[in-house]
């Protein structure tokens, strides 16, 4: 039975009274961000987002990038798992405090010698475009079910996200399809140029101990490989180097996806800094992310059968298990 204080809401300190945050469990944001293939995801970002010149050099010029990318990796899933599932003051604080340093950091044009603040709106949209477009594209492509209802509800929620690094969400796409046009407009300005190289080269073969070298060669390079494969093809041209036909790609994702699916999900929420075991003991077990709890959705949504279907920033259309 459920406390209730005498006016016939929720007591105060019981979980239904707790601060879902700026998400909360109803939204797509909070299943899908709960899945393991956010890393391979994660790692598609990295490589989308340095073909944009003026981002990268950005990130290049005022962070050690070469020495600490995967702390940098790490520091962005600690941001989004931190305004995914804390509560709305933690996720407020944490986008002061992204906004704050962003003011503070300064990038130059080798050729032209222009000094420009790396919270620019273009170069913040392109982040947030690249990121959004990455974990949607890889959690769907690997086999999360999502209908193209529910794809434009998760692009609409991160509106949000974009506002706590300081960008205007009614400026921002609401839609895949607005998403999907976005990149046809910037597509003219990207490149791979010295900067995007040197991130390609790290997640190739970033820094380790020589004992972890095989390691690296086995588990790292074969992630990296398919998180670089998933990017649209656009990409592949831009950096130089090709990647497998895109039923093989999808079926690299699907088998690497239904793989970490099978750890159980308590196990790798164990990993610090344990965001979803705080979200749930704040809000009570019910709040456990689950991708069944919107496949129930999408068996409304969608008829049975149906293919799910995305774009990935480049157009194109491909096809997942359904």
């Amino acid at each position: 039975m459920r406390e209730a204080s005498s006016s016939g809401q929720p007591a105060a300190g019981h979980p239904s009274a707790a601060d879902p945050g700026l998400f909360g469990p109803s939204s797509v944001t909070w299943q899908m961000h709960g899945d393991p293939m956010m890393w391979v995801a994660g790692i598609r970002a990295l490589y989308l987002q340095a073909l944009h010149p003026r981002a990268v050099r950005g990130v290049m010029q005022n962070s050690d990038f070469r020495k600490d990318a995967w702390g940098r990796l790490m520091r962005t899933a600690n941001f989004v798992g931190t305004i995914t599932y804390g509560t709305t003051e933690v996720a407020e604080h944490a986008g002061a405090r992204v906004r704050k340093i962003h003011t503070m950091l300064k990038a130059t044009d080798p050729d032209t010698g222009e000094r420009y603040g790396v919270d620019e709106p273009e170069l913040l949209l392109w982040v947030h475009c690249a990121e959004i477009d990455s974990y949607l594209h890889v959690a769907r492509r690997s086999g999360f079910r999502l209908t193209d209802e529910l794809a434009d509800r998760y692009v609409a929620e991160q509106r949000e996200s974009a506002r706590l690094v300081g960008l205007d969400p009614a400026a921002i796409p609401g839609s895949t399809a607005e998403l999907a046009a976005y990149f046809e407009r910037v597509r003219p300005d990207l490149a791979a140029g010295p900067e995007a190289r040197d991130v390609d080269d790290f997640l190739q073969r970033p820094p380790t101990h020589p004992l972890l070298t095989p390691a690296r060669a086995l588990l790292w390079r074969r992630v990296a490989n398919l998180a670089y494969a998933s990017l649209p093809p656009y990409a592949h041209e831009l950096y130089g180097r090709t990647a497998p036909p895109p039923a093989t790609v999808t079926r690299r994702l699907v088998t690497t996806g239904t793989m970490l699916r099978t750890v159980p999900a308590r196990l790798r929420w164990q990993l610090p800094p344990k965001h979803i075991l705080r979200a749930m003991a704040r809000l009570g077990p019910g709040a456990r992310p689950a991708p069944y709890k919107l496949d129930r959705r999408a068996a409304i949504l969608d008829a049975p059968g149906r293919a799910k279907r995305s774009n990935g920033g480049d157009g194109g259309r491909w096809r997942t298990p359904g």
